[in-house]
């Protein structure tokens, strides 16, 4: 991101009568760095939590430690040793730590499973060591335990000076339900038989859910219980190693869906009591849970908690080479209340009692940690409620990020295919929504995510087609239903990301229109996959337009991707409500889209910035993308100047229900 020298008040004249709350938030963040840090060191020296906890090799065995304040002893149990809980005690050290010292390089072995026995109280807990690399459910009892896993061994990487892609057209993805079978995919067919695809496609980052180790598959990996455990469901350490490795050599930038917003209340399997105490890790009483979603809140005022988090950021980008992270639930981490219920209207509910500071100062140190270890490297924020200040600097009063989602997008969206008839769509509410951001904040836009797929909800092309998608989806049905559908389905993902963002996602999929909905593997659905995988065939299928969808995506992301044309700012729109045309210009480029649904227009004008000819690159109407051909591709227009407004442009056919890509070439 570039140093923006202006500070956030110059930059939002808006935030002037909020001058001392941003003071403040510059003033929590460096008392809280200079606490942590004292007047030596960085953010990075600090965050090494992994390096001395947990279990690492040693010149003659192993060495485990654990931070357990509240515990009157530790020790440690396993296959090693009978599972006798009471044979290898752990020391204590000071400031809570325990340490256990195993002499003989066999004391412990790849594969053997452990636990942590806490004594607190006089009671015994059986716990799962905090900084477990891996993590795995024993299959007849279901319970979780740790396993021996040399995470940190030497990995033969290919990836030295990898650089992350400066726009993201991010591929969010999920490596359990990427397959077609009705189980859970691996690392390893996930490297072999997906990022092919997404490499074909032209995306050129992937945004990796669910890695995280969670108990619960359904949860979507938004529950965890082992932050440094990659899940075992996919493989093992390696193989999600040569995964990323392999990613980067296709020029593919990776991305970690990081869940710090809150953990799992299962004390089995992850920190909530650790040690016997809440307080070890989270807010005690109502003020520790988050209501909506059932989980443990982080106390992030405590140094310990700070320390274990930004091992954990460290951890990810060190040992397995992600290039960022995508920061889920930021809205629920920067309010006490999380921002459940608040429309966000105004100023003043940013800045109030209910501003969660603790929260900000940590989003701060993790945004500084991250572009220290790798300057290039992406942090995107997960943020409904439109915090001022997310995506700038922290040295002019921001947090860091370098992105936010355009989170109101896809409501924008499902509001009006739920709500309006297609010509009572409003094309100026549409360019409002798509082009409101925070001035110098860049966004990512899209139109769904994996919110938008999720059982009870639906896609995009399931909302537009619904149960015509079983019987008309054949090349050559002439179904109406489906026609409008892809015509749609192809204009609203472009006007998405040419529009609302500074970069673009689509989930795994969606790009090709994928049927019906997700659901994990549950009770209610007699622990069904059928919808928790992607069925690859529908799109291999040539006599299926699914196809035809693939086919539009991949153009309009090479075109957008290769001509920068994210990288500009729209201007010059040109918006008539009753024709349900909005024309505007990036660069060279024009964009005109028509969504009436029955009136073409003939001599329609077309307005630009730039005298000169200009011809079509891209039709969302073209044959090859389920279109019925009705612009000529190769017809160049040159411009004119109107007597009666003076504006330069030129006229074109506009068809109904399509969009034109235009390009100056002279």
């Amino acid at each position: 991101m570039p140093i923006i020298e202006k500070s956030i008040l110059e930059i939002d004249p808006y935030l002037a009568p909020y001058k001392k709350d941003i003071e403040l938030r510059t003033k929590l963040y460096t008392e809280k760095r200079a606490e942590l840090l004292g007047e030596y060191g960085s953010i990075s020296d600090f965050a090494n939590g992994h390096k001395f906890f947990g279990f690492h090799k040693t010149a003659d065995g192993w060495v485990y430690r654990e931070w357990a304040p509240a515990a009157e002893r530790m020790y440690l149990t396993g296959d090693f040793n009978g599972w006798n809980t009471e044979s290898h005690e752990l020391t204590r050290l000071q400031n809570g730590v325990f340490e256990i010292q195993l002499k003989g390089k066999n004391a412990l072995k790849s594969g053997q499973k452990v636990q942590a026995i806490v004594i607190h109280n006089g009671q015994m807990l059986r716990r799962i060591p905090l900084y477990a690399t891996r993590v795995v459910q024993d299959p007849e009892n279901f319970l979780w335990c740790a396993e021996i896993e040399d995470t940190f061994a030497p990995f033969n990487w290919t990836d030295d000076g990898f650089m992350p892609a400066k726009t993201p057209f991010i591929y969010e993805c999920h490596i359990g339900m990427s397959g077609e079978e009705g189980r859970i995919s691996t690392y390893n067919e996930f490297r072999k038989n997906v990022l092919p695809r997404i490499k074909k496609l032209g995306y050129n980052t992937i945004q990796i859910m669910a890695i995280m180790e969670h108990p619960y598959y359904g949860s979507f990996g938004y529950q965890v219980s082992n932050f440094f455990a990659a899940s075992s469901r996919y493989g093992n350490s390696r193989e999600l190693k040569k995964l990323i490795d392999t990613a980067h050599k296709m020029g593919i930038t990776v991305l970690l869906d990081i869940v710090h917003s809150h953990a799992i209340k299962n004390t089995n399997e992850g920190p909530n009591e650790f040690d016997g105490t809440v307080y070890q890790f989270f807010h005690e009483g109502t003020k520790g849970d988050h209501s909506a979603w059932g989980t443990k809140l982080f106390n992030y005022d405590k140094n310990e908690v700070i320390h274990f988090l930004l091992s954990n950021i460290k951890y990810w980008m060190e040992v397995f080479h992600f290039d960022g992270f995508r920061f889920d639930g930021v809205t629920s981490m920067l309010y006490h209340d999380h921002g459940l219920g608040s429309a966000f209207t105004g100023y003043d509910m940013y800045f109030s009692m209910n501003t969660a500071t603790d929260a900000v100062t940590y989003l701060q140190l993790a945004n500084e940690l991250i572009h220290e270890i790798n300057p290039y490297a992406l942090s995107v924020a997960e943020d409904m409620s439109g915090m001022p200040g997310m995506c700038l600097p922290i040295k002019i009063g921001g947090i860091g990020f370098d992105y936010r989602l355009s989170m109101g997008v896809p409501d924008l969206w499902i509001k009006f295919l739920k709500e309006y008839a297609d010509e009572n769509w409003d094309i100026g509410k549409l360019w409002y929504e798509l082009t409101s951001r925070r001035p110098k904040e860049k966004n990512i836009g899209y139109c769904e995510s994996h919110d938008q797929a999720l059982v009870g909800d639906k896609t995009i092309m399931f909302r537009l087609c619904d149960a015509e998608m079983y019987t008309g989806m054949q090349k050559f049905g002439g179904n109406l239903v489906v026609d409008r559908g892809i015509a749609l389905h192809k204009m609203i993902r472009l006007v998405t990301a040419a529009l609302s963002g500074d970069g673009y996602l689509n989930f795994m999929g969606n790009e090709f229109g994928h049927p019906e909905w997700i659901d994990f593997p549950r009770e209610g659905n007699g622990w069904s996959y059928h919808y928790c995988r992607r069925q690859w065939s529908l799109v291999d299928n040539e006599n299926l337009r699914y196809r035809e969808l693939n086919d539009f995506d991949k153009a309009m992301i090479k075109l957008l991707k290769e001509n920068n044309i994210l990288g500009n700012r729209a201007i010059n729109k040109w918006l008539h409500q009753d024709d349900k045309v909005l024309i505007f210009s990036k660069g060279d480029y024009i964009f005109a889209f028509n969504f009436h649904p029955v009136k073409s227009f003939e001599g329609y004008f077309v307005p630009v910035d730039l005298g000169g000819t200009y011809k079509p690159v891209l039709s969302s109407d073209d044959g090859k993308y389920g279109g019925y051909s009705r612009v000529d591709t190769k017809c160049k227009y040159k411009t004119y100047k109107r007597s009666d407004n003076g504006f330069i442009g030129f006229n074109c056919y506009l068809p109904n229900r399509s969009a034109i890509v235009f390009k100056k070439v002279k």
